[in-house]
């Protein structure tokens, strides 16, 4: 059930961080934010990674071996890393109309896919 926990948590924390990191874009995009001075982008952008590291930190503590959690540090890592990509694409793709996914992009995701299987296989 904690690794479980742990993955829905860090999804919801990387919908929030792809926001905090990219949503800027979408903001100018739709022209909410043309005149705002970058320094007024960043807090917002802080504010909005606030409630990404409110759920990433306890995340990483539940899955986390020794708080009692199902994962190494590094399988913790790659996990993390495989969301982040995984979430970041479904926005781009549905929010910003001009990007799309290539098969380039595919054959990375697939590798990544790789590293999570290896930093499992030693797993005992």
């Amino acid at each position: 059930m904690k690794a479980f926990i742990t993955v829905i948590m860090l999804v919801a924390s990387n919908v929030l961080m792809t926001f905090a990191w990219y949503g800027q874009f979408k903001l100018s995009e739709m022209r909410i934010s043309d005149d705002w001075p970058l320094f007024l982008i960043i807090l917002l952008s802080w504010g909005v990674a606030f409630f990404e590291y409110c759920i990433m930190i306890p995340a990483n503590r539940i899955g986390y071996v020794q708080n009692g959690g199902p994962f190494n540090l590094i399988q913790l890592k790659v996990i993390q890393e495989v969301i982040s990509l995984t979430v970041f694409s479904v926005i781009v793709t549905l929010a910003f109309k001009g990007e799309k996914i290539e098969w380039n992009h595919l054959v990375s995701f697939g590798l990544l896919v790789l590293a999570v299987f290896f930093a499992f296989l030693g797993k005992k």
